[in-house]
């Protein structure tokens, strides 16, 4: 399932800085621990889990609000669980 995927991904980003808990999929990622590069590094990690490049003008904060909005992006963009 496309949310589990984007949930092991956030999980993995907030492992490496020692915070070990599953936010909330509506949860804003940056109160969740995230910081500014790990962010990016989610930009990146969703584009190579989902062989995706994702369109410069969808990289904004409003996508990357959280899980939800990260699932809402893809979904827009056609992409499925199974890419």
């Amino acid at each position: 399932m496309l949310r589990d995927r984007l949930i092991g991904l956030v999980t993995e980003i907030l492992a490496k800085n020692a915070i070990e808990r599953i936010p909330a999929i509506d949860a804003r990622l940056s109160e969740v621990g995230l910081s500014s590069m790990d962010m990016v590094n989610l930009m990146f990690a969703v584009e190579a889990a989902f062989d995706v490049e994702l369109p410069a003008a969808e990289i904004t904060p409003e996508n990357f609000y959280s899980i939800a909005s990260i699932e809402a992006l893809l979904t827009r963009l056609g992409v499925s669980a199974a890419s």
